[in-house]
């Protein structure tokens, strides 16, 4: 007798791999074990010393690998409780715990780092040489050694990041998380998650567009004054740590070296962005004349072209994606599926839900879990692919260690960029629709607007934000630096209405982890490249670009990205992938 799977459901997911409920026991035991883990940790300080073995040396990583493998799965089922229900004062209260926690072991440990750093290139060099798949983790190490504070100073920015800049970002997302937006749908008000009214800017309905977006601003607005106020505490903080403490040269430069990137690389793209205005400003006309509007106003960059309210049941959503990444490669579409049959994915909408989606990888043990806010629109589908590309690295990866496993920022939206383009090959290649068909391409560039230049400017604007609240400047001052930014990118091709001054205390991002979203700019330009390498080459280049994803983070993604013949040193690389997005726009026009 066949077996047939039964289809995919809808649903929260299980953190039964980690522990079985937020008051079960084994969430006090794992502190426990943690603590113990890390006492006999530091009674292995002795032993570093210039004459340490190579045997020695790589049992003390060894140690401390498992010390922080341990508060990953502490750390990590607290805030996936706390994305499950933002409003659950356990979790929040798990949250706060295990903040503290972790910096408590942070501090513990911190001798390690501080020695290794601090150890004579000739010693080091010996025990680089005998590390294996621990070198980079290690070379990238001794790069901040120009940046590290005496032990003492980094245990107090530990200890004062607690109760400082991470729970302000906790009490911002706590009362973000909270809003209900009131729009009326269909005739009636209904009450929607930020989710929800994201969802409603895509409906062909021009009125509801704009009802969505106001709403959500006045929402946003209201609290603009306080949601201001944080972010420039959030700022002085990064000033006073990164640049008056470390010592980097700018504020984006902490983020850059998190990056192992140049800050000469970020400068190039971001760049190329600016001189780039006029590819998304030709989209949009393009658009605005498709829907039959003399001028887009920004209530409706994400219109959709046709009146295709297609959606896509889940399981059918499930089906298509696994089917695109079988399609690349077999064993891509099986490391998908471990995701669904593990029950680490969460898809369902509720209230108090965290927005947004996220793919969150603890170990090289444990399959990663995948949160969604699914919706059945075509974007929730390319969205699905997107969290699961990111698993499926992180799972061609778990050969390294904790401390290699994951790729830097950067090059981790690879594989998740890459298999999102794939669905949507596949979603065209069976569309017999023309409608659907047009509908998915304009979808394509408005995903391309959304990720590159739209997180470019974003990154534009932070690097202003930073300067200007050192200067003194006001929440005011902000929010009108902010609505120049969008000027400067819509130019005369989109009108733009004055709540989106405060669009910007909307992006939890630049409260989160400052100079972030650049990153998102940088991957899908860069998979734009390694995506056309695909199409002219076929099967011959899928070895490297798995090699590249199995590489993890265990080499410099410099290093990595001159292996696969990409120099985004230059500016014509990032401006190879605008190239790419003219020809997508001028294929558009011929529609």
């Amino acid at each position: 007798m066949t077996m047939i799977n039964p289809p995919f459901q809808q649903k929260r997911w299980s953190l039964q791999d980690l522990f079985p409920a937020l008051d079960s026991p084994a969430v006090n035991t794992a502190f426990e074990q943690a603590d113990k883990l890390v006492a006999k940790f530091e009674t292995r300080r002795g032993e570093l010393t210039e004459d340490i073995s190579v045997e020695a040396f790589l049992s003390v990583i060894h140690d401390l690998e498992e010390i922080m493998e341990l508060r990953n799965k502490v750390c990590g089922y607290a805030q996936m409780k706390f994305t499950e229900d933002t409003q659950d004062q356990a979790a929040t209260a798990l949250v706060a715990r295990s903040d503290q926690f972790a910096a408590e072991i942070e501090n513990r440990s911190l001798f390690f780092s501080l020695w290794w750093k601090e150890l004579a290139e000739s010693h080091a060099k010996v025990l680089l040489e005998n590390s294996g798949d621990l070198r980079y983790w290690l070379e990238a190490m001794r790069k901040f050694k120009p940046h590290t504070l005496t032990e003492p100073e980094e245990k107090i920015v530990n200890i004062k990041n607690v109760t400082g800049a991470s729970s302000v970002v906790t009490l911002y997302n706590a009362i973000t998380n909270r809003y209900v937006y009131k729009v009326e749908v269909d005739g009636a008000v209904k009450e929607l998650t930020r989710g929800g009214v994201m969802a409603q800017v895509r409906k062909p309905d021009a009125n509801l567009r704009a009802r969505a977006y106001q709403e959500l601003y006045r929402i946003f607005g209201d609290d603009g004054a306080i949601l201001g106020q944080m972010y420039q505490t959030l700022v002085r903080d990064w000033r006073n740590e990164q640049v008056d403490l470390r010592h980097f040269k700018k504020p984006i430069s902490a983020r850059n070296l998190v990056n192992d990137l140049p800050d000469e690389v970020v400068d190039t793209l971001l760049d190329v962005a600016g001189e780039n205005t006029a590819v998304f400003q030709r989209f949009f006309k393009l658009k605005a004349k498709r829907i039959g509007m003399e001028k887009l106003r920004r209530y409706d960059i994400y219109a959709p072209i046709t009146k295709s309210d297609k959606k896509y049941p889940f399981a059918e959503a499930a089906d298509k994606v696994l089917d695109s990444f079988n399609q690349f490669e077999t064993r891509f579409g099986n490391l998908a599926r471990q995701v669904f049959a593990e029950d680490h994915m969460d898809s369902e909408v509720r209230k108090g839900k965290q927005d947004g989606a996220y793919c969150e990888t603890l170990s090289p043990r444990i399959t990663p879990w995948v949160k969604l806010n699914y919706q059945g629109e075509a974007e929730d589908v390319a969205t699905m692919a997107h969290e699961l590309g990111h698993a499926i690295h992180s799972l061609l990866a778990n050969q390294h260690s904790l401390f290699t496993q994951h790729s830097c920022l950067p090059l981790a939206e690879t594989a998740s960029t890459f298999g999102e383009m794939m669905l949507v090959d596949r979603l065209l290649a069976e569309e017999s629709d023309v409608d659907v068909q047009r509908d998915l391409l304009f979808r394509q560039v408005d995903g391309a607007y959304a990720t590159i230049q739209r997180q470019s400017f974003f990154a534009m604007f932070e690097k202003q934000a930073h300067d200007m609240v050192i200067q003194g400047a006001s929440v005011d001052d902000l929010a009108g630096a902010y609505f120049d930014n969008l000027k400067l990118q819509f130019g005369d091709a989109v009108e733009i209405g004055d709540e989106f001054h405060w669009e910007w205390v909307s992006i939890p991002h630049i409260y989160a982890v400052p100079f972030y979203v650049y990153a998102y700019a940088f991957g899908q330009l860069l998979v734009f490249s390694l995506y056309r390498q695909y199409k002219l080459e076929g099967d011959s280049f899928k070895p490297r670009y798995i090699q590249m994803l199995s590489t993890g983070g265990s080499k410099a993604p410099m290093q990595i990205l001159d292996e696969v013949g990409v120099d985004v040193r230059q500016p014509a690389f990032w401006q190879g992938g605008y190239d790419v997005l003219r020809e997508l726009v001028d294929r558009l026009e011929t529609l």
